[in-house]
């Protein structure tokens, strides 16, 4: 048996809800050594590109279309492919939600609980540049680290936000086509990876959760277009936290009802409309179990909101910016699909607003959008945030380099490397096999490194 030790209340309404077969099973599957994913981020590069050229040893995970298993004796987080921002790591389960959302681009699309952003990556990744991605976290602090993988992902169309649930609803009654709410909860399905967790569960308890998770649902409703569609998850097996709450949004707001996703792997298990005297149309929400599965606990219902579709927004509203003659000269060797409309000077920042028409005024937001740059004293200063969302045709300066060439190690280290071109000059693009990994300033044959100083490699 396993050293994790199940609280008894825990383990009695397990036996309870599974009966004792079935949870034998269940309580055994503790004992199976816990697996590693990574999900290839398609901004940058399709998952045939990646199989290619992929380092370490790869294993699909059939529930996703981009999703790995790796072995544990790889560290895919050290590998330059890492800092290029090809690939993010995360656990299968946790894959599903966002993969089991039908997001299309020119979608509005809102991760209410986003930190640190596995799921809101995907959906960015869905959206291919088009329409508008909110990621907001409650946390500032964990927001932060939400921003870091929306830059490194590549992302130009996100505003990362850091708001209660309630506040949102002021600015976006009605904006959204699609929301993704994957809930705070006790953690149940975590509790062979993360045994911490089992702590918290025995701290708060699950109508702790419960009663959050109702106040979250109370809130993103009003948020939702007619049409429009919502993806509840949570890491949990409590009827009270699952499909309890969704028997709470169904009797409270009677113009959504559940759907069936299009892809719903065999493995995966129906929801149990009995565990809280529920309707039958719980049947369609999911459950993934570590013993049916590669991977841990998640609960998960796709639900539709009645009504036509409304059409999309358009994003644009605003004169052409007159971007400063510092950056002009800059810009005219960028060639990224940046709508002028939406640039906007912000200070000495140079902005660019995925809705033009969005005012964020009032709220904490950590960014809007994509930033370009700081405007210098007869200079611009391309931004960590552009090197990544662009890709390496789009610049017209560029240092490439192989995976393996040490210099490619030493600059994610934030050390100044020699050039093979003698003659460059001005701001290069550094990349990896085609991929962009930042900025240096190129002069008599040297770089001088202007790699991010917080996300170098130690």
């Amino acid at each position: 048996m396993n050293k994790i030790k199940l609280p008894k209340d825990y383990t009695e309404r397990m036996k309870r809800l599974l009966g004792q077969e079935e949870y034998e099973t269940y309580i055994n599957s503790f004992n199976d050594k816990n697996v590693r994913g990574l999900r290839v981020n398609t901004l940058k590069i399709s998952p045939e590109e990646f199989e290619k050229i992929s380092p370490f040893a790869l294993k699909k995970i059939p529930w996703t279309d981009n999703g790995y298993y790796y072995q544990d004796d790889v560290q895919p987080a050290k590998h330059p492919y890492y800092f290029a921002g090809l690939y993010y790591i995360q656990e299968p389960s946790a894959m599903t939600p966002a993969q089991l959302l039908p997001v299309e681009p020119g979608d509005c699309v809102l991760d209410v609980c986003a930190a640190p952003g596995g799921k809101s990556t995907e959906l960015a990744a869905k959206l291919k540049g088009k329409g508008v991605l909110v990621s907001n976290d409650i946390s500032n602090s964990r927001a932060k680290a939400l921003l870091k993988n929306i830059e490194l992902m590549g992302v130009k169309n996100a505003y990362v936000v850091s708001e209660v649930p309630e506040k949102l609803v002021s600015r976006f009654e009605g904006y959204f086509d699609k929301i993704l709410i994957d809930a705070p909860c006790s953690g149940e399905g975590m509790f062979r990876k993360e045994p911490s967790m089992v702590k918290s569960w025995e701290e708060h308890g699950v109508d702790f959760f419960a009663k959050i998770q109702k106040g979250i649902l109370d809130s993103v409703v009003k948020m939702l277009k007619p049409g429009g569609k919502i993806l509840y998850s949570t890491c949990t097996f409590s009827p009270e936290e699952d499909e309890a709450s969704m028997k709470y949004l169904l009797e409270n707001y009677p113009q959504f009802h559940i759907i069936r996703p299009e892809k719903v792997w065999h493995e995966f298990a129906p929801g149990r409309p009995e565990w809280v005297d529920g309707p039958e149309e719980l049947k369609n929400c999911i459950r993934l179990w570590p013993h049916k599965l590669q991977g841990e606990g998640h609960f998960i219902t796709l639900l539709q909101k009645d009504g036509e579709d409304c059409q999309k927004l358009n994003f644009s509203g605003k004169k052409p910016l007159k971007i400063p003659e510092d950056a002009v000269e800059f810009f005219s060797h960028i060639h990224m699909d940046l709508p002028l409309e939406n640039c906007v000077q912000v200070k000495d920042k140079l902005m660019y607003y995925p809705d033009g028409t969005l005012d964020m005024k009032g709220y904490r937001v950590l960014r809007s959008g994509l930033y370009l740059g700081d405007l210098k004293k007869n200079r611009f200063e391309p931004s960590q945030s552009l090197a990544m969302a662009l890709k390496m045709e789009e610049y017209d300066f560029v240092v490439n380099f192989k995976a393996g060439d040490v210099r490619v190690i030493k600059y994610l280290k934030g050390e100044t490397i020699e050039c093979e071109d003698k003659k460059a000059s001005g701001i290069q693009l550094i990349c990896v096999d085609g991929f962009p990994l930042g900025w240096a300033k190129a002069n008599k044959g040297m770089l001088k490194n202007k790699y991010h100083s917080g996300w170098r490699m130690f």
